[in-house]
C-alpha cells in the first residue's frame, strides 16, 4: 500500500489519499491522471489493469484502488 500511495502523491502532493474516497466523483484525479496510475501500477506491481476495470469505484480510493491490485496479483 505504502508504494501505492507514494505514487499517487508524486501526482497530487496535496491530497491526503489516506482518508480522501471521491478521487474521481470530486474530479481530484482526471482522465490524464488515470492513465499515468495505470502506467505506474503496470510497472510497479506488474500487473494490467483493462478498460472494464476503470471504473470509479476502482478509483475513488487508494484503498479501492489497491483492492483492485490485490485481486489483479491473484
Amino acid at each position: 500500500m505504502e508504494r501505492l500511495l507514494e505514487i499517487l502523491r508524486d501526482l497530487h502532493p496535496e491530497v491526503d489519499f489516506e482518508s480522501c474516497d471521491s478521487l474521481i466523483d470530486d474530479k481530484i484525479l482526471d482522465s490524464f491522471d488515470v492513465v499515468s496510475i495505470i502506467a505506474e501500477i503496470g510497472e510497479e506491481f506488474d500487473v494490467v489493469i483493462s478498460a472494464e476495470m476503470i471504473t470509479p469505484e476502482n478509483f475513488n480510493s487508494a484503498e479501492a484502488l489497491y483492492e483492485l491490485i490485490q485481486e489483479l496479483e491473484e
